[in-house]
């Protein structure tokens, strides 16, 4: 870890810390982080809005219904690999680049393909985890569910940093997600709850704005359910297509990089334990407390020490 020392990210935060060195990195990586969200947005969207979603609304089999679902389940899985393969590639150049300016953000879309398939090897056993959670906490009604997201949520963003620094061993991977989050368990939860809510904040209100160009099709939509195939309309079209990959592309980089802040300050926190623990030698001049209580050697004790004589 000696070569992240250097890192803006890498150092024991608190909340304050944490929020500063947030909004710094953010701002000193914009361009870059902004430029790679917004094509990978871009490119969701359009394949999201080839998929026809009109068609469900006037099948009434439900046998027709569900063969229509199963054809989506390819596009869907392939909008998913391709955000998660973003996912690395900006997770690559957050924890690489300010330590070597050479790892470019396309240098890092080469090397984080090292890294792509242990990570969706982990996030499927994570979504089995993800499902009992969810279990669990709808026996334990609203509160139950919303911890289980943060919890999940929390783990989720330890395996990427874990997996480009330690190396992509998934068994060492899933070990130190969980001794690094559990480490300060509360405070990562918590760290996660504000950021989470910041992001749904900023959703909110550019998801708003975004539809302030289609305000007389949206709301008709929403009071008049025969006008819901515009709404679809609206979302396929190209001025939404581009505007919505500009918005998402402002706030997508966000949570990669507190990941990366969350990892680096479970590893500074853990080296700094390391090094204040005092290491135990057995020095022979050192006095230690049990030979203040040591029975005293008798004359013809092999060890008993040498009185030298002062005058």
């Amino acid at each position: 870890m000696n070569q992240f020392s250097n890192h803006p990210l890498y150092k024991k935060h608190d909340i304050d810390s944490a929020m500063s060195s947030f909004w710094s990195f953010y701002k000193n990586k914009f361009v870059v982080l902004f430029f790679t969200s917004f094509v990978m947005s871009l490119v969701i969207q359009y394949i999201s809005s080839t998929l026809n979603f009109n068609e469900m609304q006037t099948i009434t089999d439900p046998a027709e219904l569900f063969e229509k679902l199963r054809s989506l389940i390819w596009p869907i899985v392939m909008i998913s690999l391709i955000s998660l393969l973003f996912t690395s590639v900006i997770h690559y150049y957050i924890i690489y680049n300010p330590i070597d300016e050479s790892n470019t953000i396309f240098v890092s879309a080469l090397k984080s393909l090292r890294y792509y398939i242990p990570y969706l090897i982990i996030l499927i056993l994570f979504a089995f985890m993800a499902s009992f959670a969810m279990v669990v906490g709808l026996l334990l009604l609203i509160i139950g569910i919303f911890f289980a997201i943060l919890y999940m949520a929390t783990l989720y963003l330890f395996i990427l940093p874990i997996l480009m620094v330690e190396g992509p061993n998934i068994g060492n991977a899933i070990s130190r997600t969980f001794t690094l989050a559990h480490r300060r368990f509360w405070p990562n939860i918590g760290w996660v709850a504000v950021f989470l809510l910041i992001i749904m904040v900023i959703s909110f209100v550019t998801s708003a704005l975004i539809l302030l160009p289609f305000t007389g099709t949206f709301l008709k939509a929403i009071t008049n359910p025969e006008e819901a195939n515009n709404l679809l309309r609206i979302t396929s079209s190209p001025l939404y297509i581009i505007t919505s990959s500009l918005v998402s592309a402002l706030y997508f980089p966000l949570m990669p990089i507190l990941g990366v802040i969350l990892y680096f300050n479970g590893r500074a926190r853990e080296e700094y334990i390391e090094v204040e623990t005092p290491v135990t030698n057995d020095e022979p001049d050192k006095v230690r407390v049990e030979d203040l209580y040591a029975k005293p050697y008798s004359d013809d004790h092999p060890e008993k020490p040498e009185i030298k004589d002062q005058n």
